[in-house]
C-alpha cells in the first residue's frame, strides 16, 4: 500500500496541526467528496445496505475505506461484500442511525475512528446552502479581496461538477437596491442542476472557513445579455464537459431521490 491518497494527505495535515481549523475542514471536505467502500455483512439488495457493524466501548461503528484494495487488506484478502458510495451519502446514512465511522482502519496512514457526533456534525455542515441572488444587478466588476482559500475551494468544487453547466463567473456586484457583494453566476446550467451547484458553492464557503452567505449564487442563460457582462468582468471557471458523455452504473446514494437504506 504505497499510494498516498487525498484522504491520507488531508489526514496527515490535520494530525500535524491539531489546532488548525482549516486543516480539519479540509480533511472533512475530502471525506465528503470522495468515494468510500463500505464493508457489508451481506450483499446489497437493491438500495438496501446491510453494513458490518462493530460494537466498541465508545459506540457502534461501520468500516469504510477509500480504496477497494485497502478493504481487501483489512479483510485479510478474503472476499467480503461491499458498496461504493460518496462520503456525504454515507455520512447521512450513519447520522440517521447514530453510527460512527471507522475509516481505513489498520491499513493506511489515514486510519481514524470518527464517532457518531463527528458524523452528525459533518451532515449538519453539508446541509447549509448559499443565498441565491434575488435583487436586480446594477453593476458588475472584477472580484476583489477574496481569500485564496476560497478561490481554490471553488476551483476544486466546480472542476468536479462536470456537465452541470457551461461556466461560472465570479464577480463583484452592486445591486439596484444599493447593496454590494460578490456573486458566482452560472451560465447554461443543466435543468435540475441548480440545487447541486448551489450546494457545491455552499460547501466551498464552509470548508474554506468563509462565513456562509458571503457569496450569492445566480443562474443565467448563455444568451442573456448579462452573460456577456459577466464574461467581460468576472473570473471565469470553465466546468468540464466530457462528463456528460460518460455513462456508468449509478452507485448507491448517487441519486438524492433514491437514497440507500441501512438495515
Amino acid at each position: 500500500m504505497t499510494e498516498t491518497t487525498l484522504l491520507d494527505s488531508a489526514h496527515a495535515a490535520m494530525e500535524a496541526a491539531p489546532e488548525d481549523a482549516q486543516a480539519r475542514l479540509r480533511f472533512y471536505e475530502r471525506l465528503a467528496d470522495g468515494e468510500l467502500f463500505l464493508m457489508l455483512a451481506e450483499e446489497a439488495l437493491g438500495d438496501t445496505l446491510s453494513p458490518e457493524i462493530f460494537e466498541l466501548s465508545d459506540g457502534r461503528f461501520v468500516l469504510a475505506f477509500d480504496r477497494e484494495e485497502r478493504l481487501s487488506a483489512f479483510a485479510g484478502g478474503r472476499s467480503v461484500p461491499y458498496a461504493g458510495l460518496s462520503g456525504r451519502a454515507l455520512a447521512r446514512l450513519l447520522a440517521e442511525q447514530g453510527l460512527g465511522l471507522g475509516l481505513n482502519l489498520e491499513v493506511a496512514p489515514s486510519s481514524i475512528l470518527l464517532p457518531a457526533e463527528a458524523v452528525a456534525w459533518l451532515v449538519e455542515t453539508l446541509a447549509g446552502a448559499p443565498d441565491e441572488a434575488q435583487e436586480q444587478i446594477a453593476e458588475v466588476a472584477p472580484p476583489r479581496g477574496l481569500p485564496e482559500a476560497l478561490l481554490g475551494a471553488l476551483d476544486a468544487k466546480l472542476a468536479a461538477a462536470g456537465g452541470m453547466a457551461q461556466a461560472a463567473h465570479l464577480v463583484g456586484v452592486t445591486y439596484a437596491g444599493g447593496g454590494k457583494g460578490h456573486l458566482l453566476a452560472f451560465t447554461d446550467a443543466e435543468p435540475g442542476a441548480e440545487s447541486a451547484l448551489a450546494q457545491a458553492v455552499a460547501e466551498a464557503l464552509t470548508f474554506s472557513g468563509i462565513e456562509a452567505g458571503a457569496l450569492d449564487v445566480a443562474f443565467f442563460a448563455g444568451t442573456d445579455p448579462m452573460a456577456l457582462r459577466l464574461d467581460r468582468a468576472g473570473l471565469r471557471f470553465d466546468l468540464p464537459q466530457q462528463a456528460t458523455a460518460q455513462t456508468r452504473r449509478a452507485a448507491p446514494g448517487s441519486d438524492p431521490a433514491r437514497p440507500p437504506i441501512l438495515r
